[in-house]
């Protein structure tokens, strides 16, 4: 029988997170969660704590880390603004479905709704943007309110719980007894046989199938599942921005991103495809278009774990509703071998007809992501990035084999997200064993700047990432938007200031390199890579390059154009 012992509210706190395999943790201290690091510093050994330069970056720290490592990331702040700067962290984690456990302190109990010195609410603040929150003012519950938050945030689509503890709930003392977390099952029970056999049916009437991969597939870790249908039904396999990774990039199936920046052959291949299965998206608005010409030709076929999903952005035929994993294992073991032969050389042809291009002479977004792709593929790194051009680039011209290799803000769209999260990342290859893996941040100057300050963070560390900022001296994505549609009215988009991140990156502790011509870039990565420590590295690239395909706001996928396109027009 385990044994129980009095403790107070911080030790049962620590020791309810040991229980939950936690090694790391990201957080920024103050006087309601005093207590709470108090217990930290005694259990130094045991819970490794990353002081961030702001908790906005410890938010997006635990979210890298959740992201790399399918664990729960844990992030701590105090009370009122140190709470409600992990609100876009909590936010960014919401959108994308990540599992994320946001512990904060406040006054204690008798001056709760006293508008006391950094009260806040942050219960309701965060309400809408958590899968649960808790507030625990009675210590009687803290142990099992922390299990409960960390058994919500792993099941069935995860997302961010935060808990709000008193501060007496810290100081008093009260019985703690250990337990041993229950394994979090994988939803089965809303699997119906009656969808399973409409989804067979369907798959095997099909003449052009093709396959729609979304986050959902990264989470429930279905990569497997995925290439065992696609070459089992012969069908092409194009991804979101999130689903990155869950089907290998290299795979001869494969046709790459689907949506506003998607490759012309998945956008084409979804408009003409007669089955159209979707395995754990939700049909975001950059994905479909105009979602009344969406996949028009098309039965919609949806594999979701989320009931809500079904039906709420673009109404499917039939539809699975669990988690993916297994029902694309049921499905597998009951389909033999369909020949789409005709309809994969079609899909084949339109690859050769819309490749990727760029200008190649000189140095671009796209050079840069093609080029550590060359550098850094065969070591399995993790790519991280901000929101904007870079991040389109880096979701196009990298080839990303595996799930959980790149790591962006999808829903939210969170500028300033990349820095801390692939500090998260770099800690939790650490706690997984492979503290040699590469991880790059890829930034566009203007993200860059949001937080920038964590860059202190990793040379107080020595967490040894690579930010590699895409530098074009504006906010590159809406300057596109304002050259392509606002009649080039630049308005407070140009950047072009004396901000020097090369002597940033050393006034901070990290190393600092500049790239200006396409001949430095290789041997600066190769540098950064050797360096054992943080590297900023500075490219400068034209600022009116753009991003193509692209398809304007609000037409369907199937009028996706570039440079091109716009020459003949």
């Amino acid at each position: 029988m385990a044994e129980t012992r009095k403790l107070n509210g911080s030790e049962i706190l620590i020791e309810c997170l040991k229980e939950q395999g936690v090694k790391t943790v990201f957080g920024y201290p103050g006087g309601a969660i005093l207590n709470i690091y108090d217990a930290l510093y005694k259990h130094q050994d045991e819970i490794t704590h990353i002081l961030t330069s702001h908790e906005q970056g410890a938010a997006h720290a635990a979210d890298g880390y959740a992201r790399a490592t399918g664990k729960v990331g844990v992030c701590l702040a105090t009370s009122g603004p140190g709470a409600t700067n992990l609100v876009t962290g909590i936010a960014t984690a919401y959108m994308d479905s990540i599992p994320v456990v946001a512990i904060t302190c406040n006054v204690g109990v008798s001056l709760l709704g006293k508008d006391s010195f950094q009260e806040i609410d942050i219960a309701g603040v965060t309400m809408p943007i958590t899968k649960y929150n808790f507030i625990v003012k009675d210590i009687r519950k803290l142990a099992y309110v922390v299990r409960r938050a960390f058994a919500i945030a792993q099941s069935g689509r995860p997302g961010p719980v935060l808990i709000d503890i008193t501060k007496d709930v810290t100081a008093g003392e009260w019985e703690y007894t250990p337990e041993i977390p229950e394994p979090v099952a994988r939803q089965q029970d809303t699997i119906r046989e009656e969808d399973l056999e409409t989804a067979l049916e369907m798959i095997r009437n099909a003449q052009k199938p093709f396959i729609l991969v979304g986050g959902g597939a990264v989470l429930s870790d279905a990569s497997e599942e995925l290439y065992t249908l696609a070459h089992r039904i012969q069908a092409p396999v194009a991804d979101t921005l999130m689903g990155k990774g869950a089907f290998d990039g290299e795979d001869e199936y494969y046709t790459g991103m689907v949506g506003m920046h998607g490759t012309k052959t998945s956008n084409f291949g979804i408009t003409e495809c007669d089955l159209l299965i979707v395995a754990g998206a939700r049909f975001s608005d950059r994905v479909t278009g105009n979602a009344s010409k969406f996949a028009k030709n098309a039965k919609i076929l949806h594999l979701d774990v989320d009931p809500a999903e079904i039906n709420k952005n673009i109404r499917s035929h039939a539809s699975v509703v669990g988690d993916l994993k297994i029902v694309l294992r049921r499905l597998n073991a009951r389909l033999d071998p369909i020949n789409h032969e005709e309809w994969v050389a079609h899909v084949e042809r339109m690859k050769d007809m819309y490749p990727l291009r760029y200008d190649k002479s000189q140095l671009t977004g796209p050079y840069i992501i093609e080029t550590i792709n060359e550098v850094a593929g065969d070591q399995d790194p993790v790519i991280v990035t901000e929101v904007g051009q870079h991040q389109m680039w880096a979701a196009q011209y990298y080839k990303y084999k595996k799930p959980r290799r790149f790591l962006t803000s999808g829903g939210l769209g969170t500028m300033g997200y990349g820095l801390g999260a692939s500090l998260g990342a770099k800690m939790g290859c650490g706690d997984m064993g492979c503290p040699q893996r590469p991880v790059f941040n890829i930034a566009g100057d203007g993200c860059f700047r949001m937080n920038m300050n964590e860059i202190a963070t990793a040379a107080r560390y020595n967490i040894p990432v690579i930010q590699v900022v895409v530098n074009n001296h504006v906010l590159g994505m809406v300057r596109q938007w304002q050259t392509l549609f606002y009649g080039k009215r630049y308005s407070h988009t140009v950047l072009n200031d004396s901000v020097d991140f090369v002597k940033l990156a050393e006034a901070m502790g990290a190393k600092g390199v500049r790239v200006t011509r396409k001949e430095e870039l290789k041997p600066a990565l190769l540098e950064a890579m050797a360096a054992g420590g943080p590297v900023v590295i500075d490219c400068q690239i034209n600022c009116d390059d753009k991003v193509y395909p692209m398809v304007s706001p609000g037409a369907p996928i199937q009028d996706a154009f570039d440079d091109t396109d716009l020459k003949i027009n």
